[in-house]
């Protein structure tokens, strides 16, 4: 899909320019589609808003132009819808209506109020609200805030400044890119780092300058610079934390120089007269031909996750992001010295990263360090102590080494940050039902099943908390209920079939249906000993003795050989029953 939508994107900008009369329309759309500085928007599906807002951006641009022409209101409302659909898809197509303003000024050398700047208001509104919820979510939801963004005016003027002459760079010179870039030390009180914004001063002002004899390269960086300004630190971006750059950033604002450098390219072999000849052809498929197979080299990277980090650590490795990502890629693989390896690099790095002690907790509780991931866990609550996912692992292992009332008080803690985690209160139930507090675990269980009906867990779990509170009809309820969302699991379907077969009250008794669960629960447990007693109950409830006599004589050898002499000494006296022909009930 990203590729279809960066290929339709393509043919928008040769449409787009050629609507315009830009020479080499079809060479700016070719340098678009092949540049490997936008492999990142393609390749990397996170990046799909790209590809869709450019359509939605480009398709506005061309139906607007047309209206330009015709001034007919059908035009006029299809661009503005087209426009909407632009800004749903990304905000930072809010820029529209300046790039409109600036491509009209190029044309006619000046602006009319009624005719260029009154019809763009509603754009300009638009967009400048959708810019605002951007901004208020970077900073409200994205948690935008703190030491990462605290930079004054002057020191985002300079990130600004030195962030547009590295688009350029990369754009005339696309090699050693990669996902995260170095993030910069930026310091007002170092002379050289104004060196950057005073030359992008001092370039724009000589191109004002010459703007009598030609306003295309001061138009081309007017599109650039201001179709990149939402990017340039002047608001709270999230990848901030990581970057003041990256290759997805100038995906539209790139079209600006794109097509300045195509243009001059078609007018300079016009001027050869060259350009109907092979040489011209041959040219132009060189510079293509360069772009593509830096661009197919570029794609690679993104072939995977672990690829992907581990180009970016080669890239920079000082990139606690990519050590921290990498290391989980190589836990889920099992990978665990390599995934605890990388989350510490991300440690030495940036020590006070939550995300890494997270990380660095779940690799050592994979590998059986225990103890050290506590402490890990530990840790990374200090530094967020409303973190819901740190509390969960570190009840989770509190739990394992059966330290119930501190593993009950991390529950209780991640249930008051979100009272609608349901994993979390089952895991307090099962902890409960530990301790023995079934009335507890059964409140709790209850809650988990409301907010969360599907939770089949909780059904067991919540049987099971009815059963130890001898309200088995109820228990019964919901097992079967368990069953039926999950038919092949193996404890309810051994629970199941043991209150059908054994219970004192005949109203719950079924032999047929007892039978029928402990044979499926036989089959799925490989033949363990409890589950092959079961079995033998659900026989003598349905009259088969000689069947029962024979399948607890099988539990009873599997119960010596694992030495487990309470089941030998049950079993013993349940064979008695049913070689009497009586059933056990509990």
């Amino acid at each position: 899909m990203n590729l279809f939508l960066h290929a339709f994107a393509a043919v928008l900008v040769a449409l787009v320019l050629r609507r315009l009369g830009v020479p080499g329309a079809c060479l700016a759309a070719a340098i678009f589609a092949l540049h490997p500085v936008h492999v990142e928007s393609v390749a990397w599906i996170t990046e799909q808003k790209n590809t869709l807002s450019a359509v939605f951006y480009l398709a506005a641009l061309l139906v607007y132009l047309h209206f330009d022409q015709t001034r007919k209101k059908a035009w006029y409302f299809c661009a503005l819808v087209l426009f909407v659909l632009a800004l749903l898809s990304k905000t930072v197509t809010g820029t529209l209506p300046g790039a409109l303003l600036v491509i009209f000024w190029w044309q006619r050398g000046r602006l009319s109020w009624t005719k260029d700047v009154l019809p763009l208001v509603p754009f300009f509104l638009l967009g400048a609200g959708g810019g605002m919820i951007t901004a208020w979510w970077e900073v409200s939801l994205n948690r935008c805030g703190g030491s990462d963004y605290d930079q004054s005016l002057i020191e985002r003027l300079l990130i600004a400044g030195r962030a547009v002459w590295f688009y350029l760079g990369k754009l005339f010179w696309p090699v050693k890119l990669t996902f995260i870039y170095p993030h910069w030390q930026i310091n007002s009180a170092q002379w050289w780092q104004y060196s950057f914004l005073l030359g992008a001063v001092l370039v724009t002002a000589a191109l004002w300058a010459i703007r009598r004899y030609t306003r295309a390269p001061l138009a081309a960086l007017l599109f650039f610079a201001g179709t990149l300004f939402p990017m340039l630190s002047f608001f709270n971006l999230y990848a901030a934390r990581y970057s003041f750059v990256a290759n997805h950033y100038p995906y539209l604002a790139s079209l600006g120089v794109v097509t300045l450098v195509a243009a001059g390219v078609a007018l300079l072999l016009e001027r050869w007269r060259i350009s109907s000849r092979p040489a011209g052809y041959v040219l132009c498929a060189l510079l293509l031909a360069t772009l593509a197979t830096l661009t197919w080299r570029q794609s690679r990277v993104y072939a995977g996750a672990e690829t992907l980090y581990q180009a970016t650590i080669a890239e920079n490795p000082e990139c606690w992001m990519a050590h921290l990502n990498l290391g989980a890629a190589l836990a889920q693989r099992g990978q665990m010295d390599d995934a605890i390896a990388h989350c510490r690099q991300a440690l030495t790095i940036k020590p006070e990263l939550p995300e890494a002690r997270h990380n660095l907790a779940k690799a050592l509780a994979g590998r059986g360090q225990a103890d050290e991931a506590i402490a890990s866990y530990q840790q990374a609550l200090k530094i967020r102590p409303d973190c819901g996912e740190d509390r969960r692992g570190l009840g989770d292992l509190l739990a394992a080494r059966g330290n119930l009332d501190e593993a009950a008080g991390q529950y209780f803690a991640l249930l008051r940050l979100n009272p609608r985690d349901v994993p979390g209160r089952t895991q307090l139930a099962s902890v409960l039902s530990r301790q023995g507090k079934w009335q507890a675990a059964e409140t709790h269980l209850r809650i988990a099943l409301r907010q969360e009906p599907s939770t089949v867990g909780a059904y067991s779990a919540l049987a099971m908390a009815l059963q130890q509170q001898g309200k088995t009809a109820e228990a019964l309820n919901y097992y079967q209920e368990a069953l039926r969302l999950r038919p092949d699991q193996l404890d309810i379907l051994n629970n199941l079939a043991w209150i059908c077969a054994t219970h004192r009250d005949p109203r719950l008794r079924d032999g047929a249906q007892a039978v029928s669960a402990a044979r499926r629960a036989v089959e799925l447990s490989a033949g363990k000993a409890d589950v092959l007693d079961t079995l033998a109950a659900a026989y003598a409830e349905a009259g088969r003795f000689p069947e029962a006599v024979a399948t607890a004589r099988k539990s009873l050898s599997l119960a010596v050989q694992q030495k487990n002499q309470a089941l030998v000494e049950a079993l013993r006296g349940r064979i008695a029953l049913y070689e009497a022909g009586k059933p056990y009930r509990e």
